[in-house]
């Protein structure tokens, strides 16, 4: 089954990835090995899982992976402790046995189909770390970016904010102004209609050609 590419890591997958890397460390593996195995639990890749690990989460572990280390020291020890005891207990020459273990030496050492898998490891790896920096480097452009725009769009709100601050002291001017304008319009609307009484109730006389007073019709 083709493995799918997955972005979000959780605690669980990151504790997988730990503890198998540890159990590798320790029994003498490889980390490629690990994260081939962590790749195969999790439906990733090994190189997005070496990634992981290298990029996030390796130091959080690193008093664990030196522990790891010298386990894998102390059981190396023992190994060869174990093997020289069974040297001095078993005949010094067994031909049989000693071809046998040349033979399962041999194809330790030399297997072509296990050196080509780690290299493709190495390469899977070295082009996903690539795909990973680039995208990593665009995501802090991008974000750069947005914290610009972010900044001149604070700016610009304090100019709004400051000419809105402006245009209502503007706006209430404008309304004081217009409130004395109608309360003088009113008065002087007042003091036509009182001169307009007054004319009405003051009669206009003329004298006639006798010396009579007449008054004018208006």
């Amino acid at each position: 089954m083709a493995k799918v590419r997955q972005d979000a890591w959780s605690h669980e997958d990151d504790l997988l990835l730990a503890e198998t890397v540890l159990r590798h460390i320790r029994q003498g593996s490889t980390q490629l090995n690990a994260f081939e195995e962590v790749g195969d639990k999790l439906n990733r890749t090994s190189a997005a899982c070496g990634f992981r690990w290298n990029a996030e989460v390796r130091q959080n572990y690193e008093q664990a992976v030196e522990i790891a280390k010298r386990q894998r020291k102390q059981n190396k020890r023992k190994q060869l402790l174990t093997q020289k005891n069974k040297v001095t207990k078993t005949p010094l020459y067994q031909p049989e046995m000693l071809l046998e273990d040349e033979q399962n030496t041999s194809q330790e050492i030399m297997n072509p189909a296990e050196a080509s898998l780690d290299l493709d490891q190495v390469i899977n790896f070295l082009v996903e770390f690539k795909h990973q920096s680039i995208q990593s480097t665009h995501q802090t452009a991008k974000y750069h970016q947005l914290e610009t725009d972010h900044q001149n769009l604070l700016k610009e709100n304090e100019q709004l904010k400051k000419q809105v601050t402006s245009l209502e002291k503007q706006v209430e001017t404008i309304q004081e102004d217009y409130q004395a304008f109608l309360q003088i319009m009113d008065r002087a609307r007042k003091m036509v209609v009182f001169e307009d009484d007054d004319d009405k109730k003051l009669p206009t006389f003329v004298m006639d050609k006798n010396g009579n007073l007449e008054q004018v019709a208006r």
